[in-house]
């Protein structure tokens, strides 16, 4: 009896390290490249008066994998600049690039 249990526990974990060896290849290359533009428009010097705008950002990738800003919809010019300033032509860490794929990303700033 006590080595059928050995038996069980033994097989259980070996279960249960291949379901948690799985590779992460099924992650969307869109949630990785928002938490890389998050990362990238952190640290602003906006006002408190600005605190709280709201911009969509249309964007594609070339194929060395950087940014390269479309558009930017906001009602203000100033957030338009800052988006272009921090986001063109930078590299982002992508596995599998589609050049010319277009991404829509709505970006909120808070100061």
């Amino acid at each position: 009896m006590r080595k059928l249990s050995l038996v069980f526990v033994a097989a259980l974990l070996f279960a249960t390290g291949n379901v948690l060896a799985n590779d992460t290849e099924g992650v969307e290359p869109a949630k990785s490249l928002s938490g890389q533009i998050t990362k990238m428009l952190e640290n602003n010097s906006f006002s408190d008066i600005e605190s709280d705008l709201t911009a969509q950002v249309r964007f594609t990738l070339n194929s060395e994998g950087e940014i390269v800003v479309l558009s930017v919809d906001t009602e203000s010019v100033n957030p338009e600049r800052f988006v272009k300033g921090r986001l063109n032509y930078q590299k982002v860490d992508i596995s599998n690039v589609e050049e010319g794929k277009l991404y829509t990303v709505p970006v909120r700033i808070a100061s």
